[in-house]
């Protein structure tokens, strides 16, 4: 219930990543992960787990970005995509759904990557200012205005410039776009912001957000966005991953008690949801396991400081 090192990495790491039961960090330019391997999401060509980081295969260097997610895994590498584990409905984009323990590229986007994001089943890339998803579509989370899956590459309907960066959920996709937040998928618990619980295949902007967005972050059931130096989610709030203090879902954005200014960046968990604030980290929600950090499994819905992180995050 409080922060442990990793073995082995004390320095080095430039970027982490957090699937549902796997993690991996970008090291020197590489990728290692370490954590459940039942699908071959560690990259390192075995299926046995690893309590310690391995070397993704093949990925020891170029790597410019991760993204990771329930059982697989990507990498940014030299503006092209790989990725790897588990490949139902083809989230690894390589025009199969055939698992690989180890990097495959994905078909078509070997050059003009700038961003990736990993969903629940599906995976999604900022190519040349647009948006591209792959994988499984059974919301529309591909946003290709379809609940066709695909096994390679498709364009976001609509996204095809001004995209400054992209999240992806369990079953539904955002992006944050000239400053505003723009969401499209599964809606059930109200994660596409629109005031509204009704599925979409297509983008829908978020009600509220239209300028000063400066990052975002797609949880299970639930969107957060840093606006201004401040935090504001919507969608499901059953653990009081929202941050406002309650329990209520909300299709709408909502502002997170206390954090209001000072935000640097936000990430976003299954039931969770946290942030880097003035050098140090919060985080609120589902606690059971100890992922708030502070030294208790009891849950919150404000904000709880993690234990040993107050600055120098």
């Amino acid at each position: 219930p409080v922060p442990v090192q990793v073995q082995g990495l004390s320095s080095g790491v430039q970027a982490i990543a957090a699937g549902g039961y796997h993690t991996c960090a970008l090291v020197n330019g590489g990728v290692q992960c370490w954590g459940y391997n039942g699908y071959g999401q560690l990259g390192n060509n075995s299926a046995t787990d690893s309590p310690v980081p391995v070397q993704v295969q093949g990925l020891s260097s170029g790597v410019q970005a991760i993204a990771a997610s329930k059982y697989h895994t990507c990498a940014l590498v030299n503006g092209g995509v790989q990725c790897w584990g588990g490949n139902f409905s083809g989230k690894l984009g390589n025009n199969s759904t055939t698992d690989s323990p180890v990097p495959v590229q994905v078909q078509g986007l070997s050059s003009g990557v700038e961003a990736i994001a990993a969903g629940g089943y599906h995976t999604c890339a900022l190519v040349n200012g647009g948006v591209q998803c792959w994988g499984y579509n059974g919301y529309g989370q591909l946003g290709n205005d379809s609940k066709s899956n695909s096994h390679v590459p498709v364009p976001v309907q609509g996204l095809s410039s001004g995209i400054e960066a992209i999240a992806a959920g369990l079953y539904h996709t955002c992006a944050l776009v000239n400053g505003g937040v723009w969401c499209w998928g599964y809606n059930y618990n109200g994660q596409l912001g629109n005031d509204s619980h009704r599925d979409s295949s297509v983008p829908l902007e978020v009600e509220g957000l239209t300028s000063g967005v400066q990052a975002i972050a797609a949880g299970d059931g639930h969107t957060c966005a840093l606006v201004n130096g401040g935090v504001q989610c919507w969608g499901a709030n059953s653990s009081g991953q929202l941050g406002d203090n309650s329990r209520k879902s909300s299709p709408v954005p909502v502002q997170v008690q206390g954090l209001a200014s000072g935000v640097q960046a936000i990430a976003a968990g299954i039931y969770h949801t946290c942030a880097l604030v003035n050098g140090g980290v919060w985080c609120w929600g589902w606690n059971n396991n100890g992922e708030l950090g502070n030294n208790s499994t009891y849950g919150s819905s404000v904000p709880v400081q993690v234990q040993g992180l107050a600055s120098g995050v």
